[in-house]
């Protein structure tokens, strides 16, 4: 096994850290106080990027979607630059051959007040995400409790931002844990597909991609399925943002989930009702460009 070193401490490939202002620390180095704000009180904002031969995908949309977060909760992030530098440094000396996920991760600092706490993780890719990109997943409806465009309508309420507060999404995973399935879609009041906890949903009518709007519903604007839609005429399809029913996803040609680390899955089978594999699959997760 590759290493690298900080200090006198071997640092493992599978797990590397850096924090702000202190560079490269050791896998089990504490790394937050116990009265930050983001541990307190899920204040804070996270980014999750896939990287490949040892270089995050999408970074700099990422980073501008990090940034367009911490305006809507007024946090203040470092400059652009800085960040860069920090993902940068975790970056570093990472073996290429290990496909890898990058978070950055910005709390608003400690509840005596001061600077935001800033820090970046790289981790392997867990194997359960790399094999759902061959065996698809089961996907289990789950009401969300309000009307598709319930959220766009309240100003207070920031929408559509990664936030470390994540206990909804949390409750979401276990729930489809205890189903026996790998995940959910959440369902709106009036009956809209709207995204799941960790991927938004992309389907296939005919040769039209689509994904749900984020502007209108306040889901998250992915930075994968953005990508994806913006580059299927390479593929001959169109691109498209809709409203879609879980009926209308069971009529689809093709129903995948999308993220920045696991990337494009299948979904096989949607509440309960087996599909049939998409052809079109291999060649969408081949334009993405992820380890298949």
């Amino acid at each position: 096994m590759v290493t690298s070193s900080v200090g006198n401490a071997p640092v493992s490939p599978r797990t590397r850290i850096a924090v702000l202002g202190r560079g490269l620390v050791a896998a089990d180095e504490p790394v937050l106080r116990g009265d930050d704000l983001g541990v307190l009180r899920g204040d804070g904002l996270f980014e999750s990027m896939h990287l490949r031969e040892g270089r995050p995908w999408l970074r700099d949309e990422h980073l501008a979607r990090m940034t367009t977060a911490a305006a809507a909760v007024d946090l203040d992030l470092p400059p652009t630059d800085t960040l860069v530098d920090l993902l940068d440094t975790v970056c570093a000396g990472w073996p290429v051959q290990v496909e890898a996920a990058l978070r950055l991760v910005c709390t608003r600092g400690s509840e005596a007040g001061g600077p935001p706490t800033v820090y970046a993780t790289v981790t392997e890719v867990p194997a359960s995400s790399r094999a759902a990109r061959h065996t698809g997943i089961t996907v289990a409806i789950l009401p969300l409790g309000v009307p598709a465009d319930a959220r766009t309508g309240l100003d207070w309420l920031p929408a559509g931002i990664k936030s470390t507060s994540y206990a909804v999404n949390s409750a979401a995973r276990r729930w489809a844990h205890r189903a026996g399935v790998d995940d959910v879609l959440w369902v709106s009041s009036d009956g809209y597909a709207l995204e799941g906890p960790i991927a938004n949903v992309v389907w296939l009518t005919g040769d039209t991609l689509c994904t749900v709007p984020a502007a209108t519903t306040g889901i998250l604007p992915g930075t994968t399925v953005a990508w994806l839609l913006a580059h299927a005429h390479e593929l001959g399809l169109g691109g498209a943002e809709r409203m879609v029913t879980p009926a209308e996803l069971h009529d689809a040609d093709g129903v995948w989930f999308s993220s920045s680390v696991r990337g494009l899955v299948e979904v096989r089978t949607l509440d309960g009702v087996r599909r049939h594999h998409c052809p079109r699959t291999p060649a969408l997760q081949a334009l993405l460009g992820f380890p298949v």
